[in-house]
């Protein structure tokens, strides 16, 4: 094993401006096979056991992640542009059989049917068709780009049916079962969004909350969605989606990119960073050759701010919240207390680290390799604590965060703004798992309320290389790693009858880009952590982005 050192804290100044490294690690594994293509596996095949999976799970352990990377000889530049691969491992008595499927999406039938790539992603610009003439080819220049659905983040819920989607308008209904796509659904033909976050929050009552933005003449409009949690027919699917609360973006000709947001029991916050939009470019890109992610930008001179909303009056606080610039794609949980909403997210003090995922990058090996990792800010877990009773006799100047177990800061520095600081909710072990992304909580019982544990991936690599179980009150940490192998985001499932917050499992898929046909669905023990057993799947799986469990009736 070669060995890695891993520097906890940015290099000085001079280093800072030199390309701006925040760590100092050398001799990282090459991992490319996470990025090369596979082929599906659409009836089930079985996996072999090593230990023990417990009788009581019982359901199907869904994922989704790119799994296509070219289509004839035309490559996908980015990581997020992958086509869409489902998994579903099913649990059954201590037994698990795999499948996947390519999401059925428009875009996979165009670039499968033509053998290249027909609608353009995050990363990459379609080509014009080689057979047109040359003026057909340009006049295609000046036409709206199709906008893909390729579903490739995640599964989520609304009124009891599994959707896959991405960060546009359109959405794949899918059967669990099958993992085929029954219905595609275009947000925008029940409201005026132009696409959604793959990462909605649902009430305990069904209730389910996203967010989209809306563009016109007068710019870009951030808007806070509702969808009600039951259907009026079995067909039914956004039905009753409303926008509860439209926000206009500070500068709407260039909004923030978001990838999710948080919600307590009565609000949801909303986090506009620094990573900009340039819509302008976007609208041009076809013309102009450019991709979305070459019309995003950082802009480390802007706040973060935090926007609070109702989510019953879908009133906007006239109160802004703001703290330094900061780069935040998953929030962990927030919740009121005693006044506060107590907000924790994973954050970094750089965002541009999102183009660091090129494919081509993630490819590399040796010094190359090391020199993308160390470029890159690392995320971790972070606590704010906003004040909800601030009005124009609260004083100026001084903390408001009365918490006495709590660090943040919260400052009223003028009539309607309030500037925060963060609190670190962890301890100095992290630093050397490279900080923490992929969060998740036992989110059916703990999700808006107060919690102890949170879960995730330590990235000492460009990718998971580690599970972790934080413990909040103490800030300390268990982990699980094996050198070579890179597992994915953790999924927690409770235990029949659980007592205690952290009584179940945590499930991860994990990946051995070094070893042929060795993936596996790892199974620990999610409150002392410890490995319970694995079922170990007879084909390649390329590291994929979010799962779910979907636990049997």
């Amino acid at each position: 094993m070669r060995s890695l050192t891993l520097s906890t804290e940015l290099k000085k100044s001079k280093s800072k401006k030199n390309n701006h490294h925040y760590t100092d690690v050398h001799g990282l594994p090459c991992i490319e096979k996470i990025v090369t293509s596979v082929e599906e596996t659409p009836e089930p095949i079985g996996t072999n056991i090593v230990g023990i999976i417990p009788e009581w799970i019982s359901g199907s352990f869904l994922r989704n992640g790119p799994g296509k990377f070219e289509f004839g000889n035309q490559k996908f530049n980015h990581w997020f542009d992958g086509q869409a691969l489902l998994h579903q491992y099913k649990i059954t008595k201590g037994e698990v059989t795999y499948k996947s499927r390519f999401l059925s999406s428009t875009c996979y039938k165009g670039n499968a049917e033509h053998n290249r790539i027909m609608v353009s992603e995050f990363g990459t610009m379609a080509t014009p068709d080689p057979c047109k003439t040359f003026f057909q080819r340009f006049l295609s220049k000046f036409e709206m780009p199709s906008v893909t659905d390729n579903g490739n983040v995640a599964f989520m819920l609304y009124k009891g049916d599994y959707y896959v989607s991405t960060e546009t308008n359109f959405m794949h209904k899918v059967d669990p079962e099958t993992l085929q796509s029954t219905q595609k659904v275009d947000w925008s033909k029940f409201i005026a969004v132009n696409g959604a976050t793959a990462h909605p929050h649902t009430d305990p009552d069904g209730t389910t909350y996203n967010m989209g933005n809306s563009y016109s003449a007068k710019g870009a409009i951030y808007n806070i969605i509702r969808v009600p949690p039951n259907k009026d027919s079995p067909e039914d699917t956004l039905e009753g989606a409303t926008v509860l609360c439209a926000i206009p973006c500070v500068d709407r000709g260039k909004p923030s990119y978001y990838h999710s947001f948080a919600m307590s029991e009565n609000y949801v916050i909303f986090i506009e960073q620094p990573i900009k939009m340039n819509t302008l470019k976007i609208a041009t890109g076809k013309l102009l050759g450019n991709t979305i992610s070459d019309s995003i930008y950082w802009d480390p001179k802007l706040d973060t701010i935090f926007h609070l909303i109702h989510k019953k009056t879908g009133e906007l606080s006239s109160v802004k919240y703001v703290t330094k610039a900061m780069s935040t794609f998953h929030q962990i949980n927030a919740y009121e207390q005693d006044g506060f909403i107590i907000m924790d997210l994973c954050a970094s003090d750089d965002g541009n680290a999102i183009k660091n995922f090129n494919i081509q990058n993630l490819r590399k090996s040796g010094e190359a390799l090391d020199e993308v990792y160390n470029t890159m800010a690392r995320a971790f877990p972070r606590r704010f604590v906003l004040p909800l009773n601030v009005d124009g006799e609260t004083r100026l100047g001084v903390n408001l965060n009365t918490r006495p177990d709590s660090s943040a800061t919260a400052m009223k520095i003028n009539n309607n703004k309030v500037y925060c600081t963060h609190e670190d909710l962890h301890g100095d072990e992290l630093h050397k798992y490279g900080g923490l992304e992929f969060p998740m909580i036992n989110y059916k019982e703990y999700n808006t309320r107060p919690y102890r544990y949170y879960y995730g991936c330590g990235f000492r690599h460009m990718v998971g290389d580690t599970l972790i179980k934080m413990d909040i009150q103490d800030k300390t940490m268990k982990v699980w790693e094996q050198p070579g192998f890179y597992p994915s985001e953790p999924v927690f499932a409770p235990s029949p009858n659980a007592t205690e917050e952290d009584d179940g499992v945590v499930m991860s898929v994990v990946i051995t880009p070094n070893q042929d046909k060795s993936t596996f669905l790892l199974v620990l023990d999610a409150k002392t952590f410890e490995e319970l057993g694995r079922a170990e799947v007879p084909v390649n799986i390329p590291y994929g982005f979010h799962g779910t469990f979907n636990a049997a009736e």
